[in-house]
């Protein structure tokens, strides 16, 4: 016989809390409630005919707070009944899985049957995977990664510098951007019910941005240029010596396109007193380029969930971004727009071939 009052006057009210809140689990309510009911001198027969359970339910219910807690209680760790294959099958399977990409139960469940003799159901197969460590997601892009050796080279020669820069020099970092004339939804909250839409546009036309970014000062020239190429590139050198008249030394970061190597760049850094010097990213490095997080500031700004009737006004607002809303509110999104470099490799990740 369980005595009733056995719960504690913060215990019952954490429980009667737990009850009364609408966005809790209904199972864990469930459970909370028969607590509270056995406290109240109700039976378990009595209790277990209300909830619709066998009073052995309530009992285990019961015997588990007492021993472990509402911790114990509160977590519905459930994922399906007894498996009906054996360890050494379960451990097969497991193997065969973790050696492919499987987009769906039907060709597991195939392979099962086949190899087990059991059949499952889509919704009895998604129960046995969870139960076994699987999740359904989807593979993220990896884009081609540099040498890691290169990378930490660049990293190190990075941080030497700026401990080393003296007041009469500037970094900036530089690449080109295409932001295109088209709408893109992003996520966000809505009321659920609710159908958001947004309208899309008919051309596929792009705003080219040839930009610098200096990290200390948040300074970010650009040149908006008809085409992205050595002409533009020279453009956007010469604005950035224009801007820092009382530097010595203007170390530029940008990529390896062969606009940024060609013969007008060239030609740009003969010039007796150039006070530009060049640094060439590792290949395939856009994670060690911070100007590439502004573009995906420029982003949310400007295109997520925007719909703009004329490719003059998307120009308008692009442009606006770095002519405006930079230099104003620059410091809302700082720390967005970082030199927190890492390292990033193959290894510790599975790669599908």
């Amino acid at each position: 016989m369980i005595r009733p009052g056995f719960l504690s006057s913060a215990d019952r009210i954490e429980l009667e809390a737990c009850v009364r809140r609408q966005r809790e689990d209904h199972g864990i309510a469930r459970r909370a409630n028969a607590i509270l009911l056995l406290d109240d001198g109700e039976s378990c027969a009595r209790i277990a005919k209300v909830l619709y359970l066998d009073d052995d339910t309530i009992r285990g219910w019961y015997k588990s707070y007492r021993q472990d807690g509402w911790d114990a209680l509160a977590f519905d760790g459930w994922k399906g009944g007894q498996s009906r294959m054996k360890q050494a099958q379960e451990v097969a399977l497991c193997a065969w899985l973790e050696a492919r990409f499987c987009r769906s139960t039907v060709e597991i469940r195939a392979h099962v049957a086949a190899e087990c003799g059991l059949n499952y159901s889509h919704s009895g197969c998604i129960k046995l995977l969870a139960r076994m460590g699987f999740e359904y997601r989807r593979p993220k892009a990896l884009p081609r990664v540099a040498d890691v050796a290169k990378q930490a080279e660049f990293i190190a020669m990075y941080e030497n510098m700026l401990n080393s820069l003296a007041d009469d020099e500037a970094v900036y970092f530089a690449d080109a951007a295409h932001p295109e004339y088209q709408s893109k939804p992003a996520f966000g909250w809505v009321k659920k019910g609710t159908n958001p839409t947004l309208k899309t546009t008919s051309g596929r036309a792009r705003v080219n941005i040839h930009g610098a970014l200096n990290l200390e000062t948040f300074d970010t020239p650009f040149v908006a240029p008809i085409t992205v190429d050595g002409v533009s590139a020279v453009q956007l050198l010469a604005k950035i010596e224009a801007r820092n008249q009382d530097k010595r030394i203007i170390h530029v970061i940008w990529d390896n396109a062969a606009y940024h190597k060609g013969p007008d760049v060239r030609a740009f850094l003969s010039r007796k007193n150039c006070r530009i010097h060049l640094i060439q990213l590792p290949p395939y490095c856009p994670h060690l380029n911070p100007i590439e997080r502004l573009w995906a500031v420029m982003h949310q700004h400007v295109t997520h969930n925007r719909a703009y009737p004329t490719q003059k006004l998307f120009t308008e607002a692009i442009l606006n971004f770095f002519r405006k809303i930079i230099p104003e509110q620059w410091h809302n999104f700082r720390n967005q727009v970082t030199d927190n470099f890492r390292i990033i490799s193959e290894q510790n990740i599975r790669i599908l071939e």
